[in-house]
């Protein structure tokens, strides 16, 4: 069973902890049920520093899944190909955890038709957020498009949207810790920042869906970029020199990566070309790569 999963940006300046997009870069996954025992082998991005037993994050959430359906495999094979970014603010964990999730469904539908009922979408979405910690990236790795995300009491949901935009992540040259980053968020807010913040991503939605000219104030925030500063400051100084010329740049999730959202429709030279420029001179040794929104979300292949 081979299922792909797009990489996602998530927070997209104020919409933090709600807003995902999936960016059309895909991790690979191959799982199949085997005898007895657990075989990993990683290729690609992270391979050689992640654990090759239980704790990696396609074999737990895979495991949960199973669980949920009553369907534990005796064994399981996995072969995993990643080109997403590690710990660069673009979904690695959500990609590996959703290809899990959504494997092991496919792996039950095949062996007992109708058996996957417990893991429709709902239940994967709840499944993943409780392995990643809050629902924004896993939303938009396992729906695709534009997700909104919030909680109920029940568990999280999310509604998936049509964007219209395309993208540039300047993918930062050594990671950080998703961990690092939120400690340094405060506790409490003013609330001016807070209200600014609710107006921006209501207008952010519009802006990805409908109106693209409005993306530079639509992605202003006060909630957590500024905060995460001292652990990356190159890469607020990228934001802040491209939000200076007129580009829609934010930290990218945690970050330290940036992404910039562009126009398609806007007219003169292409946003691509004038960002690469500008970093090029401002953040030697950060790399472009110019993206669209995925508007598929996980796909099983096989």
């Amino acid at each position: 069973m081979t299922v792909t999963v797009p990489a996602t940006s998530a927070n997209l300046g104020p919409g933090f902890d709600c807003l995902g997009l999936a960016l059309a870069l895909r991790d690979e996954v191959t799982v199949a049920v085997a005898g007895s025992g657990l075989h990993v082998e990683a290729v690609g991005e992270g391979a050689g520093a992640l654990p090759v037993d239980e704790r990696h994050l396609v074999v737990r959430a895979a495991r949960a899944a199973f669980d949920a359906a009553g369907a534990q495999p005796p064994g399981l094979r996995l072969r995993c190909r990643a080109v997403v970014p590690h710990g660069r603010g673009l979904g690695s964990s959500a990609t590996a955890i959703v290809a899990g999730l959504v494997a092991a469904r496919a792996l039950v539908e095949r062996s007992e038709p109708g058996g996957g009922s417990a893991l429709d979408d709902t239940r994967l979405l709840r499944l993943a957020s409780a392995i990643e910690g809050h629902p924004d990236n896993v939303a938009a790795a396992l729906l695709g498009g534009l997700t909104v995300a919030w909680t109920e009491s029940d568990g999280p949901r999310a509604v998936r949207l049509a964007p219209v935009v395309s993208a540039v992540a300047l993918v930062a040259p050594l990671p950080l810790p998703t961990a690092v980053a939120r400690r340094l968020l405060p506790d409490q807010v003013s609330h001016r920042d807070a209200a600014a913040n609710s107006g921006r991503a209501g207008l952010l939605v519009a802006a990805l869906t409908a109106r693209p000219d409005l993306l530079l104030p639509a992605t202003e925030d006060r909630l957590h970029q500024q905060h995460r500063e001292p652990a990356m400051p190159d890469t607020l100084r990228v934001v802040r020199l491209l939000r200076g010329s007129g580009h829609a740049a934010v930290v990218s999730g945690a970050g330290p990566s940036v992404l910039v959202l562009c126009d398609p429709r806007r007219a003169g030279a292409p946003p691509r070309s004038e960002v690469v420029d500008a970093v090029a001179a401002a953040a030697p040794g950060w790399s472009a790569l110019p993206l669209v929104a995925d508007l598929d979300g996980a796909r099983v292949l096989t």
